[in-house]
């Protein structure tokens, strides 16, 4: 079975967050990937975080011609030449994220093949997962924050993030001083708090917007309220800050969504930097490169989990290994991708059931996707 085709279109698509009882547009970003073999199997992938027409580009004129009239099943094989061929001096950026809808697509193929979900195929350690919901953005003011939060909960969900930190060390925007941003941050964490309760698991996710002195200073301020985690506290997620972090505090750190290169988890590892490994198949080199440092993450004892949206992808990887664990329901990646996917996994109680459809268990609405190409 040969691979015959590799496309990528970049998406730009409406979000409105009117489910969560919030009137704000914003759109998202989305590479769209299909792979087809000479039978005729489709495969389908996307990344996102990032702008999409470099990715779309990347997938089309650099990885396509490289992989074309290879074995569509031969994942290893494909991965290595797409990586030599779009890093081939160690750099990710871009390249990781048009691997990894290339090889979202590759592992779609092969469960067709198979006739199997791919969550069964890498080892269907569990056939459902917990989901925690993403719905603490940085837009809504504080009364808006916190009804979010209490109508999230009433949805089911067990746990919910919010984002902190921001703008922080994002010098785009011009941001205010840290201690400002951290005094925000500590008055809104604790008005959620308020609203949902103490059952509820609140998480929280700087995006690497912090210095270790800001992220330090949170943690301590924030500690009676019975943080679930903290994500991506430190700037770069640079390790050896992220190590002295941990030994700061008792709540537990976790990282990984953004990294494209597997050295970085080994490190982060070694080094005692995190309670929880955050490999995400859209942006870590899909499930191939995944798998492995899940693996090596289970070597170490260490759990994963989902961080970076994108459940319906990422849902695979955690049912299938064993130290699998949560998955982000991220509403304004849910709303996007359930634009081009038709009837999409929910979730109930706090739980996604995952698919036995074969492959990824998507189904594309072509339509959509046509309609959502991104021709600025």
């Amino acid at each position: 079975m040969k691979i015959a085709r590799v496309e990528a279109v970049p998406l730009r698509i409406p979000v409105n967050f009117s489910s969560i009882g919030i009137d704000h547009d914003e759109f998202a970003s989305f590479t769209y990937v299909e792979v087809e073999t000479d039978t005729g199997l489709i495969g389908h992938g996307l990344t996102s975080i990032t702008q999409a027409r470099p990715v779309a580009e990347a997938v089309n004129s650099v990885l396509a011609p490289a992989i074309i009239g290879l074995d569509a099943l031969a994942h290893e094989r494909v991965w290595h030449v797409m990586a030599w061929t779009a890093t081939p001096w160690a750099q990710s950026g871009y390249a990781s994220h048009a691997i990894s809808a290339v090889d979202l697509a590759l592992w779609d193929i092969k469960g067709q093949a198979f006739s199997q979900p791919v969550w069964r195929l890498i080892g269907g350690a569990r056939d459902k997962v917990p989901v925690y919901a993403t719905c603490g953005f940085s837009f809504l003011d504080d009364d808006q924050l916190a009804d979010v939060a209490a109508r999230v909960a009433g949805q089911g969900f067990k746990g919910l993030k919010m984002q902190v930190g921001r703008p922080g060390l994002d010098t785009r925007k011009n941001p205010p001083p840290l201690s400002e941003i951290i005094a925000s941050d500590t008055r809104r964490i604790r008005r959620v708090r308020e609203a949902v309760g103490p059952d509820v698991e609140i998480a929280i996710d700087s995006g690497c917007r912090l210095d270790l002195p800001s992220a330090a200073s949170l943690c301590r301020q924030v500690e009676d309220q019975n943080i679930a985690f903290f994500e991506e506290p430190i700037v770069q997620n640079d390790v050896r800050l992220l190590a002295e972090l941990r030994h700061k505090t008792p709540i537990p750190l976790t990282a990984g969504q953004n990294e494209g290169l597997a050295y970085r988890f080994r490190d982060m590892l070694l080094a005692g930097a995190v309670d929880v490994v955050q490999p995400n198949v859209i942006i870590t080199g899909g499930i191939t490169q995944c798998l492995r440092i899940a693996g090596m993450a289970a070597s170490f004892n260490v759990p994963i989990s989902n961080g970076g949206g994108a459940p319906f992808q990422n849902c695979h990887l955690q049912a299938g290994v064993q130290n699998g664990t949560a998955v982000e329901w991220q509403f304004n990646a849910v709303i996007a991708c359930s634009a081009i996917y038709k009837d999409p996994p929910g979730h109930k109680d706090g739980w996604m059931v995952m698919p036995e459809i074969p492959g990824l268990g998507l189904t594309v609405d072509r339509a959509a996707v046509d309609r959502l190409v991104d021709a600025r």
